[in-house]
Order: structure tokens, then sequence, then C-alpha cells
């Protein structure tokens, strides 16, 4: 397998769970201060804007898209197959960091098309709010806001894209089939 360039070269570093935002923050300060720029290019810890209820109330949250992980950008394996290590041991040496992704004794760059589709994931996901759906069709859910609140129906069909449910909600005792926002609903 060829070595990618140094610029090219991905990798996911594991580290504790809830961590992740740490970790990137101090390896971009250590960077600067342990000169280290040269050999590490890009820290990401890759999120998405979800949109969800709670306590009947529409929240945007930002979650992460590999949790438990930080995506970096380094310059970490040589063209003869053997390691940078000024570079391993400045990321092992992290407080947070548990292990490079990949084999036992070795870490594994991302593939080109991983980390493109990675990228252009968080690309997509700039700006954009994805609405984080916890409902199955056959649910049971309770209208929490709009003309239909306090009512109780059944998920019938989900448009993720939209955000937007299909419930069956009895009106005059009649099954009524209603278009609700997502955020509209909570469990029933």
């Amino acid at each position: 397998m060829a070595v990618p360039a140094p610029n090219d070269q991905w990798f996911a570093v594991h580290v504790l769970s809830g961590q992740e935002n740490k970790v990137r923050e101090n390896i971009k300060r250590r960077m600067i201060s342990e000169e280290m720029t040269e050999y590490i290019f890009q820290v990401l810890v890759p999120t998405e804007r979800v949109s969800e209820v709670r306590g009947g109330k529409k929240m945007e949250t930002n979650r992460k898209i590999y949790p438990g992980y930080v995506i970096v950008n380094m310059h970490l394996l040589e063209d003869e197959g053997g390691m940078v290590d000024r570079t391993w041991y400045f990321i092992q040496e992290t407080p947070g960091v548990i292990k490079f992704a990949g084999t036992k004794d070795k870490p594994m760059s991302m593939r080109k098309r991983e980390v493109d589709s990675m990228l252009s994931q968080i690309t997509e996901q700039e700006g954009a709010v994805k609405p984080k759906i916890a409902f199955e069709v056959g649910d049971t859910v309770r209208v929490a806001d709009g003309p239909f609140e306090g009512q109780n129906g059944i998920v019938e069909e989900i448009d993720p894209e939209a955000g937007k449910l299909r419930v069956a909600v009895t009106i005059f005792g009649r099954s009524q089939p209603v278009e609700i926002g997502y955020w509209q609903v909570e469990k029933g």
C-alpha cells in the first residue's frame, strides 16, 4: 500500500468519550507551543446540528458524528513505512488520547474516499439542522403543539428530510391523518 503524501494523511484518534473537544483544543494549543505546525495540519471533531424536543420545547444541539474520535490531518507515516516519532509521541502524550485507530502496532491512515466523504458531510452539515427523530411508524405519540394539542395519535409515515410526521388523530370520532412537524409531538 502506497503511503499518502504528508498533507494527505488523515488519522482517527480514539479519545476518552466526552473529551473530544478538549483533546482537539489541547492539540491545537500544543501544536503552536511545541512547534508542530509543520507536522500537524488540521484537527477536527465532526459535528452536526440536531433539533429535538425536550420538555415540549424545540432545542438545537451539536451532536458528534464520530463520538470518541478526533480526526487529525498530520504527517505520521514515512515513505519507507516508518513513523515520524515526533508526531507519534506528540499525539500519544496528549491527555485524553487512548490510541490511534488501526492495527495493534501501527496506525492506519484513512482512505482518500473516506476522508472526502467525511469532509463533504461536514460541509453539507454547516448551517443545516437535522431533525433528531426518535419515532417509528406505529408509535403512539401525543401532540404537544398546534391545533391538535393534547390529542394522541399513531405515526403512519415519517419524512425525515422535511422533519414531518403523518399522524392519525381522532377528530369527531374518526381517525384522520394530519401532517405535523416532528417538534410538535412527543412519545405518548
